[in-house]
């Protein structure tokens, strides 16, 4: 059964960056211990991976088994329910890698297969099914994104030189592991600080990629008109999230050049606040790439779920060098924000650590 779920799982892939908010699933159909079929979602509104599969196969689906990475949904959404077209197939059994959270089909979709004399295994690679998903888990239950914190930094933790210097701490190979997860994402945020120190654009530079909306955190809306965010906010979406008081007058030129403007109650962009609003529009997460103030700011009022940190073999050293985390900081040792090692791993001559914060 593993043999035919990792299938399931690698198919599921397939679809990142190209179904948020709603969550990867890959399909499997095997009969005479042949795989038969395949499909997974591919597209946000598409056909989910149960139907796909199905559609997909050319042969008589009486007595055959499915494979698929989440509980097959039984509701009407933009598709049909999945169950309904699984119990007219004919297919006697279907393996479950794990149940789905939403709870309009948690366990559900189970219980109506299970009541039209299908068999249902649950729980097979449960753990790689959860986690390819951790995203849409985390959405579906808390309705705001799910935020990935990253950040370079040199062996002597300094995301720039004294004079503000900061291209390349990492090496290419780093820069497109970061593309990747630019790929998985549905938003992107950077502080006011960013943009017009290094003028990025922000946007997911691998063959066949999705950008992400960009979020600038801008209260006062200081965005140079001439830098790259502005001049690509009509082929690119772009938000920027400001304060209470701000350039009135500025905002109409920004709306005019494409980017769209969202304000909080606070003066200044409150990103508890912030994160139910982006929610709210199907933001299911953000890659932060923000400065130390930004990062700070982030821990501080516990939006981040996970932090992505990359060290470059090389040292910058000096006092007045930036660190990736600004702000008051904590006055003691035992207040310091906890973090769980979740993965360690070498890309190029770089190393990527994957935290989990909280510790949980």
């Amino acid at each position: 059964m593993e043999k035919y779920m990792k299938r399931a799982l690698e198919l599921a892939k397939k679809g990142i960056g190209k179904v948020n908010p709603n969550p990867m699933v890959g399909a499997v159909i095997v009969k005479n211990g042949k795989i038969i079929s395949e499909g997974f979602h591919e597209k946000f509104g598409g056909f989910h991976a149960e139907r796909n599969a199905i559609l997909n196969c050319c042969e008589d689906l009486t007595g055959a088994e499915m494979y698929v990475t989440l509980e097959p949904c039984c509701h009407y959404g933009k598709t049909p329910p999945c169950t309904e077209i699984i119990i007219q197939s004919g297919i006697k059994k279907v393996v479950v890698g794990c149940t789905d959270d939403n709870p309009i089909v948690e366990n559900k979709g189970l219980k109506i297969l299970k009541e039209n004399n299908i068999e249902v295994i649950t729980g097979v690679l449960e753990k790689e099914c959860r986690k390819l998903n951790e995203i849409f888990f985390h959405y579906i239950k808390n309705k705001t994104p799910f935020v990935i914190m990253k950040y370079a930094m040199t062996a002597d933790g300094k995301i720039a030189t004294k004079t503000g210097h900061s291209k390349w701490i990492t090496e290419k190979e780093a820069r497109e592991h970061t593309h990747k997860t630019r790929n998985l994402v549905s938003g992107i945020m950077a502080g006011i600080g960013t943009i017009i120190a290094d003028n990025p654009l922000l946007t997911c530079r691998i063959e066949n990629g999705t950008n992400p909306t960009r979020i600038i955190c801008d209260s006062t809306i200081k965005i140079p008109l001439d830098c790259n965010i502005v001049k690509t906010a009509k082929n690119v979406p772009t938000i920027i999230a400001a304060g209470k008081n701000y350039d009135k007058e500025k905002r109409i030129l920004l709306e005019n050049k494409g980017i769209e403007i969202i304000t909080t109650e606070k003066e200044k962009t409150y990103l508890k606040t912030l994160m139910h609003i982006l929610g709210e529009t199907g933001i299911d997460s953000i890659l932060l790439e923000g400065g130390s103030v930004l990062n700070y700011s982030a821990l501080k009022d516990g939006i981040v779920n996970k932090i992505h940190l990359y060290i470059a073999p090389k040292i910058f050293g000096g006092n007045l060098a930036k660190t990736p985390i600004g702000g008051l900081g904590v006055e003691t040792a035992d207040m310091a924000y906890p973090l769980k090692t979740e993965n360690i791993k070498t890309i190029g001559n770089d190393i990527l650590i994957e935290y989990i914060v909280g510790g949980e």
